[in-house]
């Protein structure tokens, strides 16, 4: 971006500025000034946000920019859109419109071994032909994926990921990330308008001092930085944005169009060059981190290298990403409709860190199971700080030989879920306690029971507060009823304050209380009053499932409201009765039965429909007749262009099941990203057919 004789000048003319100072405007021409300030400034952004290497004192940059912005403010007429004062705007984002990707953000193929990138080469040396091919490696940052386009050299989008396909346009708040130029010359090298994909990030000395200040205004700390940096991108006011520290990494050219008769330049016939013509350009991209090898034992030995490096990088990284370097053998490799071909993404082993176990608090659940959840001395494990994990059951404190008092070794699974992978008994000195699971439920006092052949014990009370509390939380949540507003702090908020004791009570809330308890506007209230009084249409699968009836998931909520007309009518049923219905064992039969004859559970359901609920199967929940008549279908993984609700609802409406499980009896199996045994299992079964998301979407079409 800057020859060296380019920076000693404008280092040079940022002494001159600095001495100008003290000098009456009238001495220099303000036009020129604000022109030579805003290079100096660019130039300095470049310095400290790109090459952490700034060459001017914060106070001397200070003391330039505030210059600028009084010239700018004395002399509106003469501000340049690409003045660096411009990225902070003013007011707040009322809406994040929806923009479509010039190219889909497809997703990456993990490995998690030298056998994965093995297998991954041997394939793309068949359908290439070549004996060896040449890869970049750079590091997987750990953060927010953004889409940036450049028209005319001038930045006019940014977006997120959204769902691969389609984003949120977050321009403003981009344009608050300094790392990001807000022009950049592609027109010295033809190119006339680009998109460009990277990863916002927080670094991990800038999240410290951001949790340590909230610690200061009593507010919780951020989880980790990617989450830190997710939630900034979506902020409603752009200057909050400016305020959070976030830095982009740019690592990938998706499209681009050249300027007319111009040819495409030898810089963006590979991978490897583009990065480094980003990075001439004004980009942070990790030029500095990449290595071009040939053959994929060379690349095996930098990832694992590179691994050993990873928490001396002052951002979070959890992997490696593995590409063919060369554009043309990138297009003869193609994509499927998940992932490309020709790129690889190696994940790090999962994290790890010791800790001391204080203590043991014992949890109680929406079905009455007792959780043990170890409260741990906190540690930072891959960016997250860990002071809670849970042990599931009394079994597995016995198994691992847990004690109060216990030095732990604790593991982030999939760099996602913490727990604790056994306690380091060598370093035990006597003080340890046994701990003690509890005989009666820690909140209501009822002897706790645990079932035969099971490992939970439970809480069998079904007007344990606990349990109370936890059922309305499901009952109100975005796959059952869909009562948005009321999510679970306001429930527990309602039930702590005595206006919801029970679920019927959703449906009477005293409305005015509400208001005079602050936190809810009118609008916001006309809302959740809205919301509520929608949910009594819900279609009769929602609601048993809202239920929380134990074992009753989703799918086997639509198989019983596809069974009865009126859901009071299971009243009557035998077990045997429901044992006849399509994937519902003697489990699962068993606990309906005993939900339908708890006396309790009928009065509830009798509330709710005088107070409006439905309770009646309606048309929607009866598909006969279409074109998938008699056809089984299940979903796995995570689908890019539906939601698996819409393309499970379109299933039904053509006459087609959804199945909970693979087995003999399921004819498709739809597959999504990062799919997991569900597929496995499928492809051992000759009869079941398997279909991306494209294959689907044509099939139901």
């Amino acid at each position: 971006m800057y020859t060296k004789e380019i920076e000693i000048n404008l280092s040079q003319l940022a002494k001159e500025l600095l001495g100008q100072l003290q000098q009456k405007e009238s001495k220099i021409a303000i036009e020129k000034t604000m022109d030579d300030l805003s290079r100096v400034i660019i130039y300095n952004d470049w310095r400290y946000y790109v090459q952490s290497e700034p060459v001017l004192s914060d106070y001397e940059y200070d003391q330039l920019y505030a210059w600028l912005k009084k010239l700018e403010a004395e002399h509106p007429d003469l501000v340049n859109p690409d003045s660096p004062t411009q990225r902070v705007a003013h007011g707040l984002t009322k809406a994040f419109p929806t923009v479509q990707h010039l190219v889909p953000m497809l997703s990456l193929e993990n490995s998690y071994n030298a056998d994965d990138l093995n297998d991954w080469d041997r394939k793309a040396r068949e359908i290439s032909g070549l004996a060896d091919i040449e890869y970049c490696i750079e590091p997987k940052f750990d953060g927010a994926s953004i889409s940036l386009i450049y028209e005319n050299d001038r930045l006019v989008r940014g977006a997120t990921r959204g769902d691969g396909v389609s984003g949120d346009d977050i321009t403003t708040n981009i344009k608050q990330i300094r790392s990001i130029p807000l022009t950049a010359k592609f027109s010295a090298h033809g190119i006339h308008s680009i998109e460009i994909r990277g990863e916002v990030l927080i670094n991990k000395s800038t999240f410290k001092a951001f949790n340590e200040q909230r610690a200061t205004e009593n507010l919780p700390p951020m989880a980790n930085p990617r989450n830190a940096a997710s939630g900034s991108l979506r902020m409603v006011d752009p200057r909050e944005v400016a305020k959070r520290g976030l830095e982009a990494f740019l690592y990938h050219m998706s499209y681009h169009t050249m300027e007319q008769d111009e040819t495409e330049p030898k810089e963006i016939q590979t991978h490897s060059n583009t990065l480094d013509l980003l990075s001439k350009l004004g980009f942070r991209t990790p030029s500095k981190e990449k290595r071009v090898v040939k053959g994929i034992q060379a690349v095996i030995d930098y990832v694992l290298e590179f691994e050993q490096k990873r928490d001396a990088l002052p951002y979070e990284i959890d992997g490696m990403v593995i590409k063919v370097n060369d554009y043309a053998l990138q297009d003869q490799l193609g994509m499927t409709t998940h992932h490309p071909r020709w790129a690889m993404a190696y994940k790090f082993k999962a994290r790890q860190a010791t800790s001391k176990l204080r203590n043991v608090e014992f949890q109680v659940g929406r079905t009455g199971s007792v959780t043990p959840v170890a409260k741990i001395d906190p540690v930072p494990i891959g960016g997250v700080t860990v002071a809670s994990i849970s042990l599931f059951n009394e079994d597995v404190i016995k198994e691992k030989d847990l004690k109060i008092g216990d030095t732990v070794l604790v593991e982030r699974a999939g760099d996602v879920i913490p727990y604790i992978v056994k306690s380091v008994a060598d370093l035990r000195d006597g003080t340890e306690e046994d701990i003690k699971f509890p005989t009666e439920c820690p909140v209501c006092h009822h002897p706790l029971f645990k079932p035969e052949g099971e490992s939970v014990w439970r809480c069998i009370n079904i007007n344990c507060e606990a349990q109370v509390v936890e059922r309305m939380i499901h009952f109100v949540s975005k796959d059952a009823m869909d009562i948005r507003s009321l999510g679970e702090s306001n429930i527990r908020k309602f039930y702590d304050l005595k206006l919801i004791r029970h679920i019927p009570d959703i449906y009477t809330m005293d409305f005015s209380k509400i208001e005079q308890l602050g936190g809810f506007g009118q609008k916001s209230l006309t809302n959740l009053q809205t919301a509520i009084e929608q949910s009594k249409t819900q279609p009769l699968h929602r609601l048993i499932f809202g239920l929380g009836i134990r074992y009753v998931g989703e799918t086997t909520a639509k198989t019983l409201a596809n069974a009865a007309h009126h859901l009071l009518d299971f009243r009557e049923w035998t077990e045997e009765q429901l044992l006849e219905l399509e994937d519902i064992g003697p489990k699962v039969a068993g606990s309906i039965r005993q939900f339908f004859s708890n006396e309790d559970n009928i009065k509830m359901l009798q509330q709710l429909e005088e107070l409006g609920v439905n309770l009646k199967s309606t048309k929607s929940d009866h598909h006969t007749g279409g074109n998938l008549e008699g056809q089984t279908f299940l979903f796995t993984g995570t689908l890019n262009k539906l939601k698996r609700s819409d393309a499970e609802e379109m299933v039904e409406k053509q006459g087609g099941k959804i199945l909970s499980g693979v087995s003999s009896k399921l004819n498709y199996l739809v597959v999504g990203d990062d799919a997991g045994s569900k597929l496995e299992k499928a492809k051992k079964i000759n009869t079941v057919r398997i279909l991306s998301e494209d294959d689907f979407i044509n099939l139901i079409q």
